[in-house]
Order: structure tokens, then sequence, then C-alpha cells
């Protein structure tokens, strides 16, 4: 249970939270602040959560710092240069402790900035 006084922010994915039990909240417990970046059925809002005091709502832009555009910029490119190649389209985007795991090599597939350099791609500056 949190407190009458926190604040909820949640950029991960909508359906996370319950929105409707959310507007409730909110207008039960005027000091409850709460920012959101997704929404749960995107990209529409449930009924009231646009005119609360107590919310601040944006357009899924938690993303949109210039690191995180490049990097995703970069990782489009690297994943036409890999199929190009002829190295496969990494299929389980949940998946990424093969890329992250320092003791091993990462799988040759793309996608991937870290395994760029094995795949003999481009090299990220990031």
């Amino acid at each position: 249970m949190m407190k009458k006084e926190a604040i909820l922010v949640n950029c991960s994915r909508g359906p996370v939270i319950d929105e409707v039990a959310l507007v409730n909240h909110l207008r039960d417990n005027p000091m409850f602040r709460v920012g959101l970046d997704v929404f749960e059925e995107e990209p529409f809002m449930k009924p009231g959560l646009a005119d609360m005091k107590n919310a601040i709502v944006v357009p899924h832009i938690a993303s949109a710092s210039k690191w995180t555009r490049e990097g995703m910029a970069t990782l489009a490119a690297l994943n036409v240069v890999g199929r190009i190649k002829g190295y496969p389209i990494w299929s389980d985007p949940n998946r990424v402790d093969p890329f992250l795991n320092e003791n091993a090599s990462p799988p040759n597939a793309s996608p991937s900035i870290v395994n760029s350099k094995a795949l003999g791609l481009p090299v990220s500056k990031l």
C-alpha cells in the first residue's frame, strides 16, 4: 500500500496501472501525485485522468533524450547491416541476458550494439 502523499511515476508499460482505480485514488487522495508517460490502452486515457490536477500526463516521450534516440537510430542501422551480412534477427526481445553476460561472447545475431564489433559491423560511438 502506498502512502497518501506518495508520487507514482510510470514510464514503463501502460497496463502496469489500472487507470480507473488510479483516477478514483487521485480523487480520494489529493496529496497523491502521479506522472504518466504511458497509458493502459494507448493512445487513449481512461475518463477523468486528464482532468486530474494531481496527475501529469505526457505523450510517451520518456525516451526522447538525444542519447536514447541516437542509440535507437544506431541500433536500427546495425540491424539493417547485420541482416544484409546474413546474421539472424534476435527474435526474443524479452531475453537480453545473452547480450549482457560479461563472461561469454554475445550471440551472433542482430540486433545488438554490444556485439557489433564481434560481428564486424560499425561500432556505436554511444
